[in-house]
């Protein structure tokens, strides 16, 4: 177990206390004086010296980086590429540093999709009311009545949103390599409508509302003097509590409660109503998905569910580091004859672009991505 140095220094205080407490009658003047001296220490001040506060830029320009004509994210002074270990010794804020970069990211990946790639952002559920949770898609202008082609792209699982492979491809390499931008915009290119699908936008957070639990002894038929006292031993009880928790965790974050999203509360439920409210409502007579990761298994979930309709429309589905499992997700027959015909899983391999890659599932094709590393969301 790791001490801090803050803890270190409030230790003479803490034996001294434990020392007088086993003393007689005498001593109690020295264990209250003590209790004061604790109380009045500023544990806020005192943690900073382990981590400072989490509070971080909501910009890029915040955090003093940029992307360059390369789409390579650098400081905008140094030039140099993100640092994860800012301050070293402190993981946990490094981290969190991190996914605030990230959040960041993902809200400049979108404003890429609809200005670069002239995409549409659309809210879902499609009937939703002013106040109820609510999701979104991306849709190029003809995704719907394009009469012959349309791309469907589908990430993986994580922090990753629409847009998105893999975030860390887009700190640490270029957007080229971390985002869908290239497929969407060849696909457009080549006469392609496109749905971008957003399977990890499943709920939003909110404050949880604080309960107020009414003391028990405020109905009570108690006489007023032990009410006073079981009152007094309570409040003394929690100003203990909220002392060890405020030195503990000076930065406590707030308490959240998730909201799911009707019909779209997990990644599978995404991929079906995003399916039936726009892809099988679409004129296109060919449909091509992209599926990364987790994207695989809402596909193959997706033909389970609806297995006619995906084989009228589907033409083939490309899959990169797919995690699906026809066994456990209990694929029938005819899907796993279909999924060898017009499916193939291009999986991370040493090997040559395309080469053959043994399979212990008897499903689609597995080959060489030429790649030794997966895409890590």
């Amino acid at each position: 177990m790791s001490i801090s140095l803050s803890s270190l220094s409030l230790l003479p205080l803490w034996i001294s206390m434990a020392q007088i407490q086993q003393g007689g009658p005498d001593e109690k003047e020295k264990t209250t004086a003590l209790k004061d001296l604790l109380s009045r220490i500023d544990l806020d001040e005192l943690m900073k010296k382990d981590e400072p506060p989490l509070d971080f830029p909501d910009t890029l320009e915040g955090f003093e980086y940029a992307f360059n004509e390369k789409g390579q994210l650098r400081h905008i002074k140094t030039g140099e590429p993100f640092v994860f270990n800012y301050r070293e010794d402190l993981h946990r804020w490094n981290q969190k540093r991190y996914e605030a970069l990230g959040e960041i990211i993902t809200k400049y990946v979108y404003d890429l999709l609809e200005k670069d790639c002239n995409l549409k952002k659309i809210a879902i559920p499609v009937d939703a009311t002013e106040n109820e949770p609510k999701s979104f898609i991306f849709m190029s202008e003809d995704a719907l009545t394009n009469p012959h082609k349309l791309m469907v792209l589908i990430h993986g699982s994580g922090v990753v949103r629409a847009g998105q492979w893999a975030r860390r491809l887009i700190i640490n390499e270029d957007l080229d390599s971390g985002t869908q931008i290239p497929f969407i915009k060849r696909a457009m290119d080549e006469g392609y409508g496109v749905i971008v699908m957003n399977p990890n936008e499943n709920y939003i957070e909110v404050e949880k509302p604080k309960i107020h639990i009414q003391s028990s002894s405020d109905s009570s038929d108690e006489p007023a003097e032990k009410r006073e006292r079981k009152d007094k031993i309570s409040k003394e009880t929690k100003k203990r509590h909220d002392f060890y928790e405020k030195y503990r965790n000076p930065q406590r974050e707030k308490e959240m409660m998730q909201l799911y999203i009707r019909e779209n509360g997990s990644p599978e439920e995404h991929a079906i109503y995003v399916w039936d409210h726009f892809i099988a409502q679409s004129a296109a007579e060919n449909v091509f998905f992209v599926a990364h990761s987790y994207g695989g298994l809402a596909f193959v979930e997706l033909m389970i569910q609806r297995e006619a309709d995906v084989k009228s429309k589907v033409t083939a589905v490309a899959l990169t580091d797919s995690v699906h499992n026809v066994w456990h997700q209990e694929a029938g027959k005819t899907i796993r004859e279909w999924m060898r015909e017009n499916c193939c899983n291009w999986v991370s391999s040493s090997e040559p672009l395309d080469t053959s890659v043994e399979s212990m599932l008897p499903d689609c094709p597995r080959v060489s991505a030429a790649t030794r590393r997966q895409k890590n969301e």
